[in-house]
């Protein structure tokens, strides 16, 4: 006779109710493992895995040529980025005694365009005083030359008796080249043309990003997510006083080579002491090529001037200057805002060299310290800016 309380529980036929037993072996000792991918799953992951690699690489190449393409244009917008954030606290400053902050902006590029107008003004100046006593150099370098060559033939000849003389081709042509500047300057006119009107856009670039500074940071913050504005806002102050204690830090070092160049070159008789040591101070912060740079300015106005000794004492004077520039004052100024190691500088200085020219190697540190800045305020990029720290 069958129970009515054992009729009322509904149990279920099939193990199949009951999913855990199906996870276990027959003696419910162990759990089954799980099923392994099939063949044509793992091939379709490795050929995502080549697609999205592949994808990488073209994106990649593709910035790269852009960058390429629109180089005059980016070099732009840099380069007046970085004059406006010198100009920045100046425009700051004037706000703060109530001044609108588009006069202060007009005052601030005003001042900009008067300082590069009176530093090219005072060079030409002395560029023209230079070129008048080309003549005299131009002996002075013959005679150089003539010592040169006299050496040469000498040379040539104790080498003759030595060495059988090879015989003389009946049929030498001479070939003279001829001057093709005319050539050159047609050629070139329309790059130089385009060169000349985007720099004309600068002053107005600066203007427009000083008055309206405020606006473009909250824009710029408002265009990522909730989470990561305040993120955002911090990677653009940190980069923004990068940038500005670079810039016045590689001042403040170039006036002191400046000032000590020119306090060598004048008690060593050089003349244009003074346009010789600033030239010489400022083209030595120019990264790796600066030292060789530097020693070009007194040596080619000493031309005559110079003998063994004090060629040699400029060309030690040029490079202590920069050595103890880079190894002392560097660190003490900019040490704390860049945090580089030589490695990444080095091959930010062969990257954007080779992209823009001369402009890249001067934009190479501060793009590399920025890029360093947003790395160590991303999570997932925080190893590449350790990479590149110190």
């Amino acid at each position: 006779m069958a129970d009515p309380l054992i009729d009322d529980i509904n149990l279920p036929e099939e193990p199949a109710a009951f999913p855990d037993l199906q996870q276990t072996d027959t003696r419910g000792l162990r759990p089954v493992p799980p099923e392994q991918p099939s063949r044509a799953l793992l091939e379709e992951r490795r050929v995502q895995r080549v697609q999205a690699a592949a994808l990488v690489i073209l994106a990649t190449a593709a910035v790269l040529c852009l960058m390429y393409v629109a180089k005059l244009i980016l070099v732009v917008i840099l380069t007046s980025v970085l004059l406006a954030f010198v100009l920045a606290p100046v425009a700051d400053a004037l706000s703060n005694f109530r001044v609108p902050r588009s006069l202060g902006s007009i005052i601030a590029v005003f001042l900009l365009v008067a300082s590069i107008g009176t530093v090219s003004y005072l060079s030409y100046a002395r560029a023209v005083e230079f070129m008048m006593q080309v003549p005299e150099y131009k002996i002075r370098l013959k005679h150089i030359v003539d010592e040169i060559r006299l050496k040469a033939e000498q040379f040539e000849q104790t080498t003759e008796t030595v060495l059988p003389s090879e015989p003389e081709e009946k049929n030498s042509v001479t070939l003279r080249q001829q001057n093709r500047w005319r050539e050159y300057l047609s050629e070139n006119a329309s790059s130089v043309s385009q060169t000349l009107l985007a720099v004309t856009f600068i002053p107005f670039l600066i203007y427009f990003m000083l008055s309206w500074q405020d606006h473009v940071r909250a824009s710029s913050v408002m265009l990522f997510k909730m989470e990561n504005r305040n993120t955002a806002y911090v990677t653009l102050g940190l980069i923004a006083a990068m940038i500005r204690s670079f810039i016045v830090g590689n001042f403040i070092i170039g006036l002191f080579l400046s000032a000590a160049s020119m306090a060598a070159f004048g008690l060593m008789g050089l003349p244009y002491f003074y346009f010789l040591g600033v030239l010489s101070g400022f083209l030595s912060l120019i990264p790796y090529l600066g030292v060789v740079l530097a020693i070009l300015p007194p040596v080619i106005v000493g031309l005559g001037y110079l003998t063994t000794g004090t060629f040699v004492l400029v060309c030690g004077i040029v490079v202590g200057l920069h050595l103890f520039a880079m190894n002392v004052l560097y660190p003490m100024v900019l040490g704390k805002r860049l945090q580089l190691n030589p490695l990444a500088v080095t091959m930010s200085l062969l990257f954007w060299g080779w992209l823009w020219g001369a402009m890249g190697l001067i934009l190479a540190v501060p793009l590399t310290g920025a890029l360093k800045i947003i790395c160590d305020n991303i999570e997932r990029l925080r190893p590449y800016g350790a990479w590149m720290g110190e």
